[in-house]
């Protein structure tokens, strides 16, 4: 995968934009942040702002021709850009304001490779989608990523919007006696829990939502579980995509999915 300095691949501009967010994120952790609201009890902070300034110069001078998606700063670039990358340069703001490392850097191009990088661990999450392999470090080098549901973990997203209540609704499951007999919840309010469910830290995620195959919250950790060879559906079974399945279930295998499928009322494997 790797490409040389002069021409990187996709993916090598995807994971070195999504360590250049990392790194920024990393830097400013523990200040006293700046907040800008955004509505609904949502806002960015300077880190956000900084970290996605530092992915698109890196964006920029790889690709200049391509547009770019940031979720602070929307879309730029040319209007007519055949390619587009969707940035998200902290994910889990409310976890990084409040003192708490459990956040992500996710930088995928539109139907092509995706990094999600941890900046805390170190790690970064790559696809050229087709594989999905973890980078930890120069010594301990990069493995393929390996899904299972051997953790038994499932990570819930529990925030706002519901738009699939009250067919659907997460705290139900939750509740559900089949959840509590097979599985632990977990939720760390992160698509970083994405990436675990592709490097098996996780046997699933499941979220409540719209089509998110286009965000920039979700499609980098999409793309990830995709390669690794998850199960990837909305919460109705439905396929991911444009006009397809709403919110989003990613497990790790077959077995893991159908059984949230039944505590869901989806319709099981699709794809």
């Amino acid at each position: 995968m790797m490409g040389s300095p002069a021409q990187p691949t996709d993916t090598e501009v995807a994971a070195a934009a999504a360590l250049a967010g990392a790194a920024v994120v990393r830097a400013r952790f523990g200040r006293l942040h700046s907040r800008v609201d955004k509505g609904f009890g949502d806002f960015a902070t300077d880190a956000d702002l900084a970290a996605e300034r530092a992915i698109l110069d890196v964006i920029r001078a790889a690709r200049p021709g391509d547009a770019v998606h940031g979720e602070e700063g929307g879309r730029q670039g040319a209007a007519d850009a055949e390619r587009e990358w969707l940035v998200d340069p902290l994910c889990g703001t409310l976890n990084y304001a409040t003192g708490s490392r459990l956040v992500a850097v996710n930088v995928v191009l539109r139907g092509g490779p995706a990094a999600v990088a941890d900046p805390f661990s170190g790690e970064v999450f790559v696809t050229d989608g087709e594989t999905a392999r973890l980078r930890s470090g120069a010594e301990a080098g990069e493995r393929r990523l390996a899904p299972t549901a051997d953790t038994r973990l499932v990570d819930v997203n529990l925030d706002p919007p519901f738009p699939n209540a009250p067919g659907f609704r997460a705290v139900d499951l939750l509740a559900h006696p089949g959840f509590v007999q097979n599985f632990r919840p977990r939720v760390v309010s992160t698509t970083l829990a994405l990436a675990w469910v592709a490097a098996g830290r996780r046997a699933a995620y499941v979220t409540d939502g719209g089509d998110l195959s286009g965000s920039v919250h979700f499609a980098a950790g999409i793309a990830l579980c995709r390669a690794a060879g998850c199960v990837v559906t909305g919460v109705d079974g439905a396929p991911v995509g444009p006009g397809g399945g709403r919110g989003l279930v990613a497990a790790a295998d077959t077995g893991t999915h159908e059984l949230l499928m039944s505590m869901t009322g989806g319709r099981g494997r699709t794809d």
